[in-house]
């Protein structure tokens, strides 16, 4: 069976497995009382979607993970070097995500930043370390610039920083209906492209099993959202989307590869700095899909339009990737 067809039947048979149990996940989180509490400091258009589903997530990882570890378990030999710490990331930070979840739902607040970001930061160094360790990297790969040699703690501390950062970028971008897993759509793709042209089919395929899984999801999270994601999706999968980026060497690319995750981060700094330093802000609010509610924008009109550029800077990183590995042929 070739790779392509592996890839396709990946990404089919997650979209199957999600479309198929979400309604009974979704009762069971109503059931269970695991319903999204609405920040009143948000935009009031908001407020309707007080105790929608959330946690949805969790599905994601499941299915996902399930398929890699159903695989590996009928001698597929699937868990190796190139998807043992993206399943690992995708494991241990849904479950912090989880718990997020959990206590928001029961109490209206979550994990205290501090402890979130002690937890990312143990499962970032560690999925860090064992990257490091097991490819035995002593470089970052600079698009049109060939091999730089850094430091193993110095690539340890770089790439637990881009695990972290891509992880609250994709939490702060999972505003909007659909937003978020759009997004995160457009983004495995690219390192999907990318790991099935380096030699990596393995982690080709299980990137198609989480595009699978985040389309079945997104068949009932787009406006009005029937289910939201959660911390336990939003934090996993872009802390694993950070991991791909690295086993791939290709980290330098996320920026553009995921570029609205960029945006998104970006404006919210920025917003924070000024108000601070000015007392002003630039943004009606942040981060700026908020932005573009309060300036008349339909919710549907921000998520397409947020979409075709996810889509177009995902285009844009594959085509530096090729366009890089030519250059140094």
């Amino acid at each position: 069976m070739s790779g392509t067809e592996n890839i396709v039947q990946a990404l089919l048979l997650a979209f199957a497995l999600v479309v198929i149990t979400m309604p009974a996940f979704m009762r069971l989180l109503r059931r269970l009382g695991f319903g999204k509490r609405i920040r009143l400091e948000g935009p009031q258009s908001h407020l309707v979607k007080e105790g929608t589903p959330t946690m949805g997530g969790l599905l994601i990882i499941g299915v996902a993970g399930g398929v890699a570890m159903l695989v590996e378990l009928l001698g597929g030999r699937f868990v190796d070097g190139s998807t043992f710490a993206p399943l690992a990331t995708l494991a241990l930070v849904g479950l912090l995500g989880a718990v997020d979840d959990y206590l928001n739902a029961r109490t209206g607040q979550g994990i205290r930043v501090r402890q979130k970001l002690l937890w990312q930061t143990a499962v970032a160094g560690y999925a860090a370390f064992q990257i490091q360790q097991t490819y035995d990297i002593h470089h970052l790969l600079v698009p049109f610039v060939g091999s730089v040699e850094v430091a193993p703690i110095l690539y340890v501390l770089f790439a637990a920083f881009a695990i972290i950062a891509t992880s609250n970028s994709v939490n702060i971008t999972d505003g909007l209906d659909g937003l978020a897993g759009g997004t995160l759509i457009f983004a495995f793709i690219g390192y999907m492209i990318i790991a099935a042209v380096n030699g990596q089919p393995n982690l080709a395929v299980l990137c198609a099993l989480i595009i699978g899984a985040l389309l079945g999801f997104l068949w009932f999270n787009v406006h009005p959202a029937q289910v939201f994601m959660g911390d336990a999706g939003s934090l996993a999968l872009g802390a694993t989307l950070a991991v791909v980026g690295l086993i791939s060497d290709q980290i330098l690319l996320l920026p553009l590869i995921g570029l609205i995750f960029v945006v998104e981060t970006g404006s919210d700094l920025v917003q924070i700095l000024n108000y601070r330093l000015t007392g002003r802000r630039i943004f009606r609010m942040a981060p700026l899909h908020h932005h573009f509610e309060l300036a008349g924008w339909d919710e549907e009109k921000i998520t397409v339009r947020f979409w075709i550029v996810g889509v177009l800077s995902a285009m844009l990183g594959v085509v530096v990737f090729v366009a890089s590995r030519n250059f140094h042929a």
